[in-house]
């Protein structure tokens, strides 16, 4: 996959992906306004999405951050000043703990030898948002109606979709993920995941009747891929509640999920 390429979903509405971390992020265009859908992972990958942007268009934008996770919002201070949109959780979240993860990251990619993305997420700012969501919100980008809204805890507890209803679009950030098999991993179930309420945030993408959704790593999905990530994330679920009921054992719970042991033993340990 090329470093940094647009795809366009509809009009106005596009997708951009990239090889690190597989990520993928957003852009809505109105008509005299857009809205940047997460920033990256640090000030410098953020510099390289602001000036994709500025290449499709010089209209004033906006941010809307899907969650607190660093490879989605490490890259803000490249947008700012600006409002900066997200669920009031991620503002507390990044308050509380934006420090402690941002040390944690830059470890991680200095131990993969990979000192200069070390230095860069060490080096960044965490900004957080000023414009809050508790449940929903409707933006007007433009003349455009954008609405955010948040589902519930799932892979985190703030979790915020945005969705461009005259284009059938649906950012979902990484309540959808399209990786190589399609499914998710043991990073996915991070300290922050509610693996009980997670089937109950992909109804309501489904109840929103997309026709694109946008997860926030991989390319766009139709909502058959996330009916059918549903499913096993419903039974993960069962098995968690049972085994945190004291009625399963946790290698049981191991056997009889319909994800790899790394991934479900990370899921349990969420419970």
């Amino acid at each position: 996959m090329d470093e940094g390429r647009w795809i366009e979903l509809a009009d106005g509405v596009f997708a951009r992906r990239y090889a690190e971390l597989d990520l993928t992020v957003g852009l809505v265009l109105g008509a005299n306004a857009c809205l940047v859908v997460d920033t990256r992972g640090d000030a410098v990958q953020g510099a390289e999405l602001a000036a994709a942007v500025r290449a499709v268009t010089p209209l004033p934008w906006s941010v809307v951050l899907t969650h607190a996770h660093f490879d989605h919002c490490f890259g803000t201070s490249a947008f700012t000043p600006c409002p900066v949109w997200a669920h009031e959780g991620c503002r507390a979240e990044l308050l509380a703990h934006g420090q402690d993860a941002r040390a944690e990251w830059a470890a991680r990619y200095a131990d993969e030898g990979r000192p200069d993305i070390a230095r860069r997420i060490a080096t960044s700012e965490i900004v957080p948002p000023d414009h809050l969501v508790s449940r929903e919100q409707e933006l007007t980008v433009g003349g455009r109606r954008v609405r955010l809204a948040h589902f519930g805890p799932a892979h985190t507890g703030h979790d915020l979709v945005v969705r461009v209803p005259d284009a059938g679009v649906l950012f979902v950030g990484d309540l959808v993920e399209n990786g190589p098999e399609g499914t998710f991993t043991a990073e996915s179930f991070g300290p922050d995941a509610a693996v009980g309420g997670w089937p109950a945030a992909l109804a309501g993408i489904l109840a929103a009747e997309p026709a694109v959704v946008v997860p926030g790593h991989g390319d766009p999905v139709t909502p058959d891929f996330v009916a059918a990530q549903r499913e096993p994330l419903v039974v993960l679920g069962g098995l968690c509640a049972a085994v945190a009921a004291g009625e399963v054992a946790v290698d049981q719970a191991v056997a009889r999920s319909p994800y790899p042991a790394d991934v479900t033993r990370a899921a349990l340990s969420r419970t």
